[in-house]
C-alpha cells in the first residue's frame, strides 16, 4: 500500500510500505476512505515531537471501512463505516476508567502517527478497536464526521470545558486556525456574551467571524490587551484559550485573562514559554493544559447528527490520496491559501 512516511524534520514521502496486519485480538484494520492533516503533523515535521521517529507513517484522523478485525473485537465488523479517533483507549486502565483516554496506561493514548503507524495511508491498524472507533451516524457526510476525529473534541474539551466557559462570559481565543475555530464553535454552545478572536492573518479572522466570533483582533497591527480591557471594563477575559502552540501566543493568552480568570492551553509547544509568575501569583488565575481525551466524541456525534454542529464548514480544500505532497503544501501555507482543513479521499 501507499502511505505518507516521516523521515526526520522537514522530510516526508508518499511511498510504498507493507499493508498493516492484525497483531492483537483487539485490533481492526481499517481501509482509509477519508483523511486529513493536523497542525500537530506540521509540528512533527518541524521536529517538535521527537518521539516520532524515522519511518513512521503520519496521521491520526480518518474515516474508513473496517476490513478485518481481531478475534476479541465485539463492537464492529468488516464492512462497518467508522470514525478513527485520534486517541486510542485500552478501556481498562485507571485513566481510561476516569475518561482520561489521552493518558491511557495500557498502550493507548495518542499513538497513531506518533508511536505507531498512523492514518495517512491506504490502510491503518487501530488497536483496541472496541473503544477507539465510532460507527458513523446515518445521513451525515463523511467529511463532517472526519472533523470529529480530533479538532472538534480538542477545542471543546481542552479549550471550552477546561476553560469553564459559561453563559455571559467573555472568551478570548488566541489563534484562529482549525483548533481556535473549533473552540469558537464549541464555546457558542454555552452562550458567552462575547467571543474575541485574535490572529495575525486577516483570512483566519474572517473565518473566525463565520464561526461565531463577535470581535476580531489582528495582533500584527492592534493591541489585543487594550481591546479586551476596553470591552471588559478594564478587567480582562473570563476565559482565554491558547490555540497556536508558540510562546508569544501563550504569554498573550495569560495577559488577556482577568483576575480569577481561566487560561486554557491547547497548542502543541515545541519550545519553552515564559510564565511571569511574579505577576500572576496574586491574580487567582487558573491555567490548564491537556491532550484531548475524546470522551466528548459520542456527544459531538449526536450534535452533528442533530444538525447542531456545522462541521463541514471546516473543509476548504479537497485532494485525492495520491496528492499528499500538494495537500501538505496548501495546508502549511494557510495564511496565503486560506486553508482550514484539507480532506484527502480515495
Amino acid at each position: 500500500m501507499r502511505a505518507l512516511v516521516y523521515h526526520g524534520p522537514g522530510q516526508k514521502a508518499w511511498e510504498e510500505v507493507p499493508k498493516p496486519q492484525i497483531i492483537d485480538d483487539g485490533d481492526a484494520v481499517v481501509r482509509v476512505d477519508a483523511v486529513t492533516i493536523c497542525g500537530t503533523d506540521l509540528h512533527i515535521l518541524k521536529g517538535d515531537v521527537p518521539a516520532v521517529t524515522d519511518g513512521r507513517i503520519l496521521g491520526h484522523e480518518a474515516v474508513g471501512t473496517v476490513e478485518t478485525v481481531g478475534s476479541g473485537v465485539r463492537t464492529v465488523e468488516p464492512g462497518d463505516k467508522v470514525l478513527v479517533s485520534c486517541i486510542t483507549s485500552c478501556g481498562t486502565c485507571r485513566f481510561c476508567r476516569e475518561g482520561r483516554y489521552g493518558q491511557c496506561l495500557g498502550g493507548g493514548g495518542w499513538i497513531l502517527g506518533h508511536k505507531i503507524d498512523g492514518t495517512q495511508a491506504e490502510y491503518v491498524r487501530v488497536p483496541f478497536a472496541d473503544t477507539s472507533v465510532h460507527p458513523l451516524p446515518e445521513g451525515v457526510p463523511v467529511e463532517d464526521v472526519l472533523m470529529l476525529a480530533d479538532i472538534l473534541p480538542t477545542g471543546y474539551e481542552v479549550g471550552v470545558l477546561n476553560g469553564r466557559v459559561g453563559p455571559g462570559d467573555v472568551v478570548a481565543v488566541v489563534g484562529a486556525g482549525p483548533i481556535g475555530l473549533s473552540t469558537i464553535m464549541g464555546a457558542r454552545l454555552f452562550s458567552p456574551s462575547r467571543i474575541i478572536a485574535v490572529d495575525l492573518a486577516d483570512s483566519r479572522l474572517a473565518a473566525a467571524k463565520e464561526f461565531g466570533a463577535d470581535v476580531l483582533v489582528n495582533n500584527s497591527r492592534e493591541d489585543p490587551a487594550a481591546i479586551v480591557r476596553d470591552l471588559t471594563g478594564g478587567l480582562g477575559a473570563d476565559t482565554t484559550v491558547e490555540a497556536v502552540g508558540v510562546p508569544d501566543a501563550f504569554e498573550l493568552a495569560v495577559a488577556l485573562a482577568r483576575p480569577g480568570g481561566r487560561i486554557a492551553n491547547i497548542g502543541v509547544h515545541g519550545e519553552p514559554a515564559t510564565l511571569h509568575l511574579e505577576e500572576q501569583w496574586i491574580r487567582d488565575v487558573t491555567i490548564t493544559t491537556g491532550l484531548v481525551d475524546t470522551f466528548s466524541t459520542p456527544t459531538l456525534l449526536r450534535l452533528l447528527a442533530g444538525r447542531q454542529l456545522d462541521a463541514g464548514r471546516f473543509v476548504t480544500h479537497r485532494f485525492g490520496l495520491d496528492d499528499f505532497p500538494k495537500a501538505y503544501e496548501v495546508f502549511a501555507d494557510a495564511a496565503h491559501t486560506g486553508a482550514l482543513k484539507v480532506v484527502l479521499t480515495r
